[in-house]
């Protein structure tokens, strides 16, 4: 028998046999972490041109600070358009690729977020209610 496979066997048996029985399922560890998976963001409002907050879930809030202005994200209409690089995690604001427009025939603006910070329930209760997503 190959020497190299005989690795690989054994290498892989050893990854299988070290996860812990009970361990918890990935969302309760991303929920953890701050990170969340994408298909969790929920809703958005913009209270201005460089902030956005966003729901994830029923109860997480998220503060997004914008490098520039992004003005489209107040005009009618408006969307979000996200696009995933590889993970559907988002951890950091460097995970973001936000663009926003008001149609679909619209060329979309680009938001770049420079910070993103997970809300506290004390300050998610006191966002008003014009800016709660």
């Amino acid at each position: 028998m190959n020497p190299i496979c005989c690795f690989l066997a054994a290498a892989a048996s050893a990854v299988l046999l070290s996860s812990p029985a009970g361990s918890q399922p990935a969302t309760q560890e991303i929920h953890k972490s701050g990170c969340f998976y994408s298909g969790q963001f929920e809703n958005w409002k913009a209270p201005d041109a460089r902030t956005i907050y966003i729901r994830v879930g029923v109860d997480r809030y998220y503060r997004l600070d914008l490098v520039a202005p992004c003005e489209r994200l107040a005009w009618p209409g408006a969307f979000l358009i996200t696009r995933l690089r590889g993970s559907n995690s988002i951890c950091t604001a460097m995970d973001w690729d936000l663009h926003v427009a008001t149609s679909w025939h619209d060329i979309p603006t680009a938001c770049i977020v420079k910070t993103m910070t997970e809300l506290s329930p004390d300050e998610a209760a006191k966002l008003p209610k014009s800016s709660r997503p």
